[in-house]
């Protein structure tokens, strides 16, 4: 059974840093391109950046260059690192393997 658990979200300031954490499970994860997407309350989901089994990444524009997408094939686990953090950052982040998406984790940033 596949599962994917995000972890890391929370409350912080206009300007400060986050990190988010996806654990896989029931994968063979190294073999899998990972994303993550996120929700803002009233608007759809919408990507946010992805890295593949090879280690290439991209980026939404909204946020190249204040956030770092990397993973840890031995904890089967991928990362978001999120700088800069913005207002409009406010959303769920949710990862996803392609098929299937974790529960999600709030990510909220104050002025």
């Amino acid at each position: 059974q596949v599962q994917l658990v995000e972890s890391g979200g929370g409350l912080v300031q206009a300007g400060g840093s986050l990190r988010l954490s996806c654990a896989a499970s029931g994968i063979i994860f190294s073999r899998y391109a990972m994303g993550w997407y996120r929700q803002a309350p009233g608007k759809e989901r919408e990507f946010v950046a992805t890295i593949t089994s090879g280690g290439s990444t991209r980026y939404a524009d909204s946020v190249k260059g204040r956030f770092t997408i990397s993973r840890d094939n031995a904890k089967s686990t991928v990362y978001l690192q999120m700088n800069s953090v913005k207002l409009e950052d406010t959303a769920v982040y949710y990862c996803t393997e392609g098929n299937r998406w974790g529960q999600g984790t709030q990510v909220t940033v104050s002025s």
